[in-house]
């Protein structure tokens, strides 16, 4: 990957929706080679995908929580187990299995505190090997600028 690959990528990363004219014109390319380039990118899977970016509260999730997990073990299957009783929940966005206090962060949008609180009492707490859940609320979400 070569510096021109890094600012095809940093466009897209802003717009995937640009057009490979204008994507071309704003790293310097000719179109052809451009459309090369990006084809590359997603065949060695760099570009994982190009998605739409959706305002949770116009659906109806307008409360962002992220949840800190521990499990009670962490054996192969007890970790499988819990790995996929979590991605089967509509309302976490995000798993990251992560190091330090937390076994796994979760993001979770939902509609507001009380819909949290039934998400957390009757669905999440009740996974399998779930040992603790600390839960911090989002009170607000600031836009990141990449160069």
């Amino acid at each position: 990957m070569d510096e021109v690959d890094r600012q095809i990528l940093g466009v897209l990363e802003k717009n995937g929706r640009i057009s490979n004219a204008e994507l071309a014109a704003r790293v310097g390319l000719s179109p052809s080679p451009c459309l090369r380039r990006v084809n590359r990118l997603e065949a060695t899977g760099v570009i994982r995908g190009y998605r739409a970016e959706i305002d949770p509260a116009a659906l109806g999730r307008g409360l962002r929580v992220f949840a800190g997990v521990r499990l009670l073990r962490h054996t192969r299957a007890d970790v499988t187990a819990f790995e996929r009783a979590v991605v089967q929940l509509a309302e976490v966005v995000f798993t990251h299995h992560i190091t330090g206090n937390y076994d796994y962060l979760l993001q979770v949008d939902v509609a507001d505190l009380p819909a949290y609180e039934d998400f957390h009492a009757n669905r999440l707490a009740g996974l399998p090997n779930v040992a603790t859940v600390t839960s911090y609320v989002t009170m607000k979400t600031l836009p990141t600028t990449r160069a």
